[in-house]
């Protein structure tokens, strides 16, 4: 695969993961894509037969922008500096702090990822192999577990799983829910998800 085929290809990728967040996963079609980027028509199904294809260059799209992102040290809740060595090395405000730090990262840098990350998931729920990566792409259930061993939780599986789905959900609310004007990169933004995430960490004992 030539360059100028890999760069056309992640541009159609990354116009279509835009359009997803701008418009909804119905608006996706290779026509649109055309359109969007001032191709002839019948480029983005040049490179991509199928919209089979075309989401599953999506999902391959985001879940290697996170791991990218991850190897950068960008992972927050993903890397090992997030899990202390032991409890007593623990400080839960400031690791809730840094954990806010990445997510409002997530939201300042890649909302749209975040997005049609969620669109797809809903969309794949019967494709068990695309809705697992994207569903495991940012949030490391493994790495959540690890942490929650060290804080001493009774069950640290479902701690890890419940803390996630308090992410997720704190994740949703600003591009969908009831805090939709608190804007990512800000004190403000940081602080609303510090105060949650707190929370959760300190009811463990």
């Amino acid at each position: 695969m030539t360059t100028h085929t890999t760069d056309r290809r992640t541009l159609i990728v990354d116009s279509a993961i835009d359009l997803i967040a701008a418009q909804g996963l119905r608006a996706l079609t290779h026509r649109a894509l055309d359109t969007a980027l001032e191709l002839p028509a019948g480029s983005t199904s040049y490179y991509f037969r199928t919209k089979r294809a075309l989401i599953e260059a999506i999902v391959d799209r985001i879940t290697t922008r996170s791991r990218t992102d991850f190897l950068g040290g960008k992972g927050g809740l993903v890397t090992p500096a997030a899990v202390p060595d032991s409890r007593a090395d623990i400080d839960r405000d400031a690791l809730a702090t840094g954990i806010a730090g990445w997510l409002d990262h997530l939201l300042a840098q890649r909302r749209n990822h975040l997005i049609a990350r969620q669109a797809l998931i809903l969309e794949l729920l019967a494709d068990t192999e695309l809705r697992v990566r994207l569903t495991s792409c940012l949030f490391s259930h493994q790495r959540a577990t690890a942490l929650f061993e060290t804080l001493g939780a009774t069950e640290p599986a479902t701690a890890a799983a419940d803390f996630i789905a308090v992410i997720e959900g704190l994740v949703f609310d600003r591009f969908a829910g009831a805090r939709t004007e608190l804007r990512p990169g800000t004190a403000d933004s940081v602080h609303q998800l510090t105060t949650v995430l707190a929370v959760q960490l300190k009811s463990v004992s």
